[in-house]
């Protein structure tokens, strides 16, 4: 079904179409082995705009480990992109040499631009403040695990909410399912965009309320998503620097949480979780990590057509 299809936002795919990476990727996990050659011929071509460390390590690993081998840039720097190449004739050029490719850019739409001129699938890496699709895929594979369900959820959010594309891809994603509300935590200056609440959340009947104090609402979640204040999307150092330290969750306000509360974060963090936190068994934001990988192998496989 997903054969040569692109990933460029998060509601791309139907609640079935996920259904079916998340089972792909159970079996992975569960018998990593079987699938080691499963690639084997196939390249990847990561053009990776802007830096990354999780993102790009993850989509590499996945397809090394699936056998298949990976070409591309990590930065823009060190291509032709410098030189002054469109994004059409990037993607129409590594195209002919990769079967895939994982497209990051600090500029909105580049990934779906991409799409129209490129003769591979073409998967959003991220793209500035808007969507990160595979991000989205990795928080649900982990939520699946941990709380067995994607409904009948009290969703937190908390911190950037304005500049944070994986909040706003994992909002659409959760909207696709029965009877999740949202709880949206941040200051006044890092709302969630209107466009969100307008086009999605109203749209869908979908409960939420917005507030500024943490503390309030630990013990009404299911899920905290904790971001950081992302000081690249900053024009103004000084308003970064008012605001990156709004909230910074500690074992005290753990204490405050239901038992079976589950902590995640898209990574990397400044100081928004302490170290401390990353005892308590309820921070699942590592093995997210390792779900990312998985759940990339699985996106492969599926868009390329192979077992």
């Amino acid at each position: 079904m997903l054969k040569g299809r692109h990933l460029i936002g998060s509601e791309d795919f139907t609640i079935r179409e996920l259904e079916e990476i998340f089972k792909l990727a159970d079996e992975i996990i569960e018998d990593q082995d079987s699938f080691l050659d499963s690639c084997h011929g196939k390249i990847l071509g990561t053009l990776f705009y802007e830096p990354s460390t999780r993102t790009r390590l993850s989509f590499e690993s996945a397809m090394l480990r699936l056998g298949g081998n990976v070409i591309g840039f990590s930065e823009a720097a060190s291509s032709s992109v410098k030189k002054g190449e469109s994004i059409p004739d990037t993607v129409r050029t590594v195209g002919s040499y990769a079967d895939i490719i994982a497209m990051r850019h600090p500029k909105e739409g580049a990934p779906r631009l991409a799409s129209f001129y490129s003769p591979v699938p073409i998967i959003n890496a991220g793209d500035g403040g808007h969507q990160h699709p595979t991000q989205t895929l990795t928080d649900l594979l982990t939520i699946r695990n941990t709380k067995g369900q994607f409904s009948n959820l009290t969703i937190g959010l908390c911190g950037d909410l304005k500049f944070g594309r994986t909040v706003h891809s994992l909002i659409k994603a959760l909207s696709k399912y029965e009877n999740n509300s949202f709880v949206l935590i941040s200051p006044q200056e890092l709302k969630i965009p209107d466009y969100i609440k307008s086009d999605v959340l109203d749209k869908n009947n979908i409960k939420y309320i917005e507030v500024e104090r943490l503390e309030d609402v630990m013990s009404s979640l299911d899920i905290l998503y904790m971001t950081r204040v992302q000081k690249e999307r900053f024009f103004n150092e000084a308003d970064y620097i008012r605001l990156k330290d709004s909230y910074i969750l500690d074992s005290k306000k753990m204490d405050l949480a239901r038992k079976d509360l589950t902590v995640l974060h898209p990574l990397p963090r400044v100081n928004e979780i302490s170290y401390e936190v990353d005892t308590d068994p309820r921070a699942c934001y590592f093995q997210q990590v390792k779900f990312g990988m998985y759940v990339r192998m699985a996106l492969m496989l599926k868009l390329l057509g192979v077992r």
